[in-house]
């Protein structure tokens, strides 16, 4: 059974000013959001997600990705990625995780952006309102800290109990003033290779 959709969100946030001073250029953050009945309500405890993710998941993906792309203008124009999913409270957390950490559904975005690093991501278990917060980090550079940040944003009628939110977000740049440098110089620093698996 394909996905059935309740409603679609597309929200942006534009920043002109950060700390006082005009931003270099204005930084979007994107979120593009679909909620849905959770393809397992109803059924007990199922043993194997994999027929309604395969069934579901393609299409969120899908979907998701081209309400980012018109968003944003083009995939030129997202720099910084993330994911996320709320499940209802009638639903398992692994039923979030299953709509999300599947190469079914993250591998539309992460292809049509050419993105080379993993997509970030939350997943938590909440009633209508539940805060939804996509972590973001660089499509290409998992230690260019500049473009950590976060798209926050809450819907009041969703997730209802039976319901999954769904949602990819994006970033146009990074941070306005971005001044805590990077990773590599934190492990130059420290005397470490860069490549230093065990740094943090």
């Amino acid at each position: 059974m394909p996905a059935q959709i309740r409603k679609t969100l597309t929200l942006i946030e534009t920043t002109l000013i950060e700390g006082g001073r005009e931003a270099p250029r204005p930084l979007k953050l994107i979120a593009a959001v679909a909620v849905l009945k959770n393809p397992w309500a109803g059924q007990g405890f199922v043993d194997d997600l994999k027929p309604q993710i395969h069934a579901v998941a393609p299409e969120l993906g899908q979907l998701l990705t081209s309400m980012i792309l018109d968003a944003a203008g083009g995939a030129a124009n997202v720099e910084g990625y993330g994911k996320a999913a709320v499940v209802g409270l009638d639903g398992e957390l692994e039923h979030a995780n299953a709509l999300i950490h599947t190469l079914r559904f993250g591998n539309h975005y992460r292809q049509a952006l050419a993105a080379k690093t993993y997509l970030a991501f939350t997943s938590v278990r909440g009633g209508a309102n539940t805060p939804v917060m996509i972590p973001l980090m660089d499509k290409n550079d998992d230690g260019r800290r500049s473009h950590y940040q976060t798209v926050h944003f809450s819907i009041p009628d969703a997730p209802a109990a039976d319901e999954v939110v769904v949602a990819l977000g994006a970033s146009t740049g990074g941070r306005p003033h971005h001044r805590i440098g990077d990773r590599y110089q934190d492990l130059k620093d420290l005397g470490h290779d860069v490549a230093n698996p065990a740094a943090v």
